[in-house]
């Protein structure tokens, strides 16, 4: 009854840290492509071809539903494998579908025509590759009209946070929040773009200031997957066992991991 979990690096934890506290009953069995990480300077396909042999891998696993804890996959290969790839016994979820309904206080399956939100100046920040694809902003427009979002690459934040240089990565968010506001100066909402961020969320408060309300994936994904399953419960697989998938340096990978979450945790070669 495992469900997978995959991101190109250690990101993904803070989302399989906030699903398997809300359901400490479910295995969860993660994949990190540390190896070939960070996704967000790559093109399309190359993102979309590491994707789809990482969802195999865990479909191996045992799980036929894979969360994508990973905005960058989520944004460039997540529709083209909906399309065309995924079989009809599996799913596939990416993680803009929970920031989208919490931006717009609607649900994904809402298909009334795009009404004013709340919000009207929405700072992101992604990935390069996130914020070429412009997913987020395709995503919105369909459920809401008159939202303003200036997109910030956040360039070499990833690369520090993975490599848990956590002064560089403090002064790469505080660059681009300052390079975000010369372009928006007076945001009301800021969303934390890629599942590596949430580890440096206080840093991005601090930066855009209290009255900035900062959306970050890992609970809201947490909320989400929960209603999922609960409707769907066939969709959770025949894996019976936690586990963590790495196809970087195991030794590696678990000396960071355990010091992202402050837990002991301990990654397999993939």
């Amino acid at each position: 009854m495992a469900v997978g979990i995959f991101d190109s690096g250690l990101g993904g934890l803070t989302v399989l840290d906030a699903v398997s506290k809300a359901m400490p009953e479910v295995p969860f069995v993660y994949y990190g492509d540390n190896s070939h990480a960070p996704y967000g300077v790559r093109d399309a396909d190359d993102v979309y071809n590491l994707t789809t042999a990482a969802v195999e891998r865990l479909w191996d696993e045992g799980c036929d539903l894979v969360i994508l804890a990973c905005n960058t996959a989520s944004a460039a290969a997540l529709r083209r494998m909906q399309e065309a790839w995924i079989p009809s016994d599996k799913r596939v979820l990416g993680v803009f579908v929970p920031l989208i309904e919490a931006l717009t206080e609607r649900q994904w399956g809402d298909n009334s025509p795009p009404r004013e939100v709340a919000v009207e100046h929405v700072a992101l920040f992604a990935t390069p590759a996130t914020v070429r694809s412009r997913a987020f902003q395709r995503e919105l427009a369909f459920r809401a009209i008159g939202v303003d979002v200036e997109a910030q690459a956040c360039g070499g934040l990833v690369d520090a946070i993975e490599e848990g240089d956590m002064i560089l990565a403090e002064a790469l968010v505080r660059s681009h929040v300052d390079a975000l506001k010369r372009k928006m100066p007076d945001p009301q909402a800021a969303i934390l773009g890629c599942t590596h961020y949430p580890l440096m969320q206080g840093v991005f408060q601090d930066a855009l200031g209290a009255d900035v309300k900062v959306y970050s994936q890992a609970d809201l994904v947490a909320a989400s997957l929960e209603d999922y399953l609960k409707r769907h419960p066939t969709m959770i697989g025949s894996g019976q066992t936690s586990t963590f998938l790495t196809t970087g340096d195991p030794k590696k990978v678990s000396d960071h991991a355990t010091q992202f979450l402050r837990r002991e945790i301990v990654f397999n070669a993939a």
